[in-house]
């Protein structure tokens, strides 16, 4: 039998997001071209996360790209732009739709296909009629729950809709050959839900279900520093947060927690929170930040490059990793907690679930539940107040289980042998 680094494998990846869009799954794609798989990506055209087109893009296409030296077929979708409602709905739906429609113009032969799914789990359909068209086992890379997820960026009450978006899911995940969790609870729910029984392809019970967590990219792990930033916080305590803004992330604790400090008076100077990134929440944030009169304690950064993430993370005293306060959230490890382990820095953990047991486990975070302000402002006025020495000692033991468990080269090997 052939190994998944045979050249002679040749894999479709199904996902909405992909290159120049910032998901882990061109760097995922770039690892199995390494591999010498063969690799075709069916994808959207990137606008995501302000919901306008990248530049070079537009709803007229390219539709047919190469990255590095994998095909990319895109089609069309209806644009976030604005992030309202009606206008995720609207991206939630179409782009499958054209997906569907697109399916025509792959070439075939593959041995396998891969939806990287993050949000909406409507993402696998295509997934499901390419497995089919193309007689090639499904997996499905759960990534964001649904509908739980659904709920933690759109307020869904009626019941119908509600039992609606539990059926649809519940389906497209049985329709999957395998289903990839990225925590053991993930696994549980998925299991609770879809059953042991397989319904899709090749209806095969072994290697149905495996957890594999969202490994970190290397260059996380690479020291560097930003002299700049490093200068321009001299002398204060700095905590970074790196990402996307949604109300997944829940940043308004941290602001919150800044704002109790301020309020709570002690040691001066007080802290600062540097946010870089951007997204559908940053209106929000930057208003609460007027609102609590928090703008000399906040910096709102803006957008880089990943390659760019770890000389900030490097400049700043520790890192935040930050989750909404929703059970299912607490399913999930988040990416972001490897990538901030790797940067061996101490965390400041605000997460509840999976994701905070992996953070106590490390002994490199202190860890507060999600959504809880006050316990934040607690652990960042004692973080702020240790050693240098004891939070060097702290970041050591993040990095050490960065390279225990969010390595990318084994997590790598492990979604390929599962593949294939």
């Amino acid at each position: 039998m052939e190994t998944a680094n045979s050249a002679a494998k040749k894999l479709l990846v199904v996902t909405q997001h992909f290159w120049p869009e910032n998901f882990r799954i061109s760097d995922i794609v770039d690892g199995f071209l390494a591999d010498g798989i063969e690799v075709d990506v069916l994808c959207g055209l990137p606008n995501y996360p302000k919901g306008e087109w990248f530049d070079g893009y537009s709803a007229a296409g390219p539709f047919a790209e190469e990255y590095h030296g994998a095909r990319v077929f895109r089609c069309r979708e209806v644009p976030r732009k604005g992030n309202t409602s009606a206008r995720i709905f609207l991206n939630y739906v179409s782009w499958p739709l054209y997906a569907a429609v697109a399916l025509g113009r792959l070439p075939g032969g593959y041995d396998a296909v891969l939806c990287y799914n993050t949000s909406p789990v409507l993402m696998s359909w295509p997934a499901i009629l390419a497995a089919r068209r193309f007689k090639a086992p499904l997996t499905n890379y759960v990534l964001d729950i649904w509908p739980e997820n659904l709920y933690s960026v759109l307020n869904v009450q009626n019941k119908a809709l509600r039992w609606v978006a539990q059926a649809v899911s519940d389906w497209h995940y049985r329709k999957a050959d395998r289903l990839i969790a990225m925590s053991p609870g993930l696994e549980k729910r998925l299991r609770g839900r879809v059953g042991t029984k397989n319904t899709g392809l090749y209806r095969k019970e072994e290697k149905r279900y495996t957890v594999i967590p969202q490994y970190c990219e290397d260059f996380y792990a690479v020291p560097a520093c930003d002299a700049a930033l490093k200068a321009q916080n001299a002398g204060r305590f700095t905590v970074l947060f790196a990402g996307n803004f949604s109300p997944a992330q829940s940043l308004e604790t941290a602001l919150h927690a800044l704002a109790r400090l301020r309020d709570d008076g002690g040691e001066k100077p007080l802290p600062r929170l540097v946010l870089v990134g951007d997204g559908m929440s940053r209106p929000a944030l930057e208003q609460l930040t007027d609102r609590l009169g928090l703008h000399e304690l906040v910096t709102f950064y803006g957008s880089v490059k990943p390659a760019q993430v770890p000389a900030l993370a490097g400049a700043a005293d520790a890192l935040l990793v930050s989750l909404s306060d929703s059970p299912d959230l607490g399913l999930t490890i988040p990416a972001k907690l490897a990538s901030c382990m790797a940067a061996a820095k101490p965390l400041l953990v605000s997460i509840s679930g999976e994701g905070a047991a992996a953070a106590r486990e490390s002994g490199g975070a202190l860890v507060s539940p999600a959504c809880d302000d006050a316990a934040l402002a607690e652990n960042l006025r004692a973080l702020a107040a240790m050693s240098q020495a004891e939070r060097d000692a702290m970041g050591q033991a993040s990095f050490a289980y960065y390279q225990t468990h969010y390595r990318r080269a084994e997590l790598l090997r492990r979604i390929e042998e599962f593949l294939f």
